[in-house]
Order: C-alpha cells, then structure tokens, then sequence
C-alpha cells in the first residue's frame, strides 16, 4: 500500500532540498522567518485573501525557507500553512501554492499517487517523473517496497516492468552490473532492426539497467551498427506507453532539461492548456535547472517559456508560474 500523505510529510518535512546554480529560485539572502508569517497570516485571515502577498513571498523564498515558514506559522497559529492554503485559494492557484510548501520528496511522490490511483492511471506522468528523476530523488520519494507494489498493480507488461526497473535504479545510478557497449549495441540491434518483430524486453533490460554514461555511449555508437538513431530505431519499432518511456529515457540521458522543456510546450500547446505539466515541471525544476529548461525552450521553439506562460496562463497562478521562472531570455 501507499502510505498516506500525511505521514509522508511529518516524517520527512526536514529533508534536504536538492538545489543548483542552474535554479531560477534561490534562498532569500534576507529571510526573516516571522515577517513572512506575519506577511501571509494577514493575507489569509479576514474578509478576503490577498493573493499578490501570497505569491510574493512564496515565489521568492527557497522550499527550505517555505518549509521554514510553515512550521513557524503553525507555531503561531495552531493551524497548518498547507490547510489555510487551501482553505482560502481554489483551482490551479490552490495546486502551485501547496507544490511550493510541500518538500520536493513528498510532492513527486503524490504526482505518482495521483497518477496511479482512481480508475485510470496517467502513463504520460509515470513516464516523466520516471525518466526525468536522479536515483537519489526515486530514493527520496520512494515508500519501502510499496512504490513497486503499487506499480505492479497498475501497470503491466514491458512498460511495467520498465517502470519497476527504474524505481529501483533510476538513471542516475552507477549500476555494478558488467556493461559491454559492443555486446549491449549488438542486443539491441539484433532485437530490434535486424529481425522481424521486435523483442521488447531485450530494450527494457538494457536501457533500464544502464547509467546515463553508459547509455550516452551506447547512442553514440548504436548509429554505426544500424544506420538509424536508438531514438529512430525505438520510434520505429514499438509503440505505446512503452515507446514513449524509452524514448524519454534517451532523451534525458542526452539532456533532461531538453525532455522537459518540450513537456513544457507540450502542455501549452493546442485548444487548451494542461496546467499540471506546468506546475509539476516548474514548481520541481525551479531549484534545479529551470534556467538551462528556458534555454532550451527557446532553442526549440523560437519563443521565451516567460512569453509562452504569459500567453497561455493567467491572473493569480500565471503570475505564480511567471515568478518562478524568472523572467525573459
């Protein structure tokens, strides 16, 4: 089973946030803890929410710092911050506020619950939180054995066992296993390319159980076996969920900020917007690598991911989004 959110949180609200240079959000150089309390209680408590206090001051301090705060407000007002989150926003805006005051392990595991639970499962979210996420960060969000039971209860076939293979290892890992690039190339062009039918599991088995080094190493060489690109050869010869996984495990393992920066335009493009790409991909990668994301948005797609937010999103959660990225390029 999956364990309750809740318990995720208590247990785990003073983990490390993983942070980088490349974040467009950093911790705030004059935090002061009980002026943001007081900043937020007054924007919550009367008639009436005051959204702009809202998003600038948990836009612009670090999850350390939000994770900070909570506790201190709580302290001051018997109330939890996430509770009066909700209690006083609604919609989209409700979801990006409670991604921020949420610590980065706990939000991407309920992105996985979420995906898994109901009466549908959203392959399209596995797909990304699973190619997209460093060993260290399946450490982090994974629950003992239950994320593998519960995704073997869900999924199945050779995009499930895919699946189950990176919540062990993920990408990120150096794997001990023996890895050959001759025999391993060999494999997959002998599964797929050279025979009649494709034998799945010999890619599953390979692509999942490689580090990012070695599969880099395994792209580059594969095209002087096979005359195609790994990407092509897995275009060409599957499809499905289990197409788009190992696609995006070669695209990430080329460059993970240009996988999620065409998640990114993905989400916006068309007759409407799906505003949970948005602000999983933005609220999970503002401390990580949301610059190099910009960057390659505008390679990709002539346009500035602050353009595109502020075309296709509005009011008080584009202005949320729009603070968290940062600016224009």
């Amino acid at each position: 089973m999956l364990y309750p959110v809740s318990d995720l949180t208590s247990n785990r609200r003073k983990m490390s946030v993983w942070s980088s240079a490349r974040g467009t959000v950093k911790a705030s150089a004059n935090f002061k803890m009980a002026d943001d309390v007081s900043v937020l209680r007054k924007a919550m408590e009367g008639l009436g929410t005051t959204e702009k206090k809202l998003v600038d001051v948990l836009t612009q301090r670090s999850n350390a710092q939000r994770l900070l705060i909570s506790d201190a407000y709580q302290k001051a007002t018997g109330r939890a911050l996430i509770d009066d989150l909700k209690s006083d926003t609604g919609g989209d805006f409700e979801d990006v506020l409670v991604a921020l005051v949420t610590p980065p392990d706990v939000y991407d595991c309920r992105e996985i619950i979420s995906a898994i639970k109901g009466a549908g499962t959203t392959e399209s979210v596995l797909t990304e939180m699973f190619a997209s996420r460093t060993n260290k960060q399946i450490v982090a969000f994974k629950t003992g054995k239950a994320l593998s039971h519960d995704l073997q209860s869900e999924v199945s076939g050779e995009y499930g066992k895919a699946l189950i293979l990176l919540s062990e290892y993920g990408l990120y890992h150096v794997h001990l296993r023996h890895f050959c690039t001759h025999v391993s190339l060999q494999i997959l062009y002998e599964a797929g390319e050279k025979k009649w039918g494709t034998d799945e599991s010999k890619f599953v088995d390979i692509l999942c159980h490689s580090s990012v080094p070695q599969l880099r190493q395994t792209m580059v060489e594969y095209k002087s076996i096979s005359k195609k690109s790994l990407q092509e050869s897995i275009e060409g010869e599957m499809s499905g969920n289990l197409e788009d996984l190992l696609v995006a495990i070669v695209k990430c393992a080329k460059s993970t900020p240009t996988y999620l920066a065409e998640r990114l335009f993905k989400g916006m493009k068309g007759p409407g917007t799906t505003e949970s790409i948005l602000t999983r991909i933005i609220v999970s990668r503002s401390e990580l690598d949301l610059l190099d994301i910009r960057a390659d948005y505008k390679k990709l797609f002539g346009t500035s991911l602050y353009s595109a937010l502020t075309s296709e999103v509005s009011g008080d959660y584009g202005e949320c989004l729009k603070r968290l990225c940062g600016g224009e390029d």
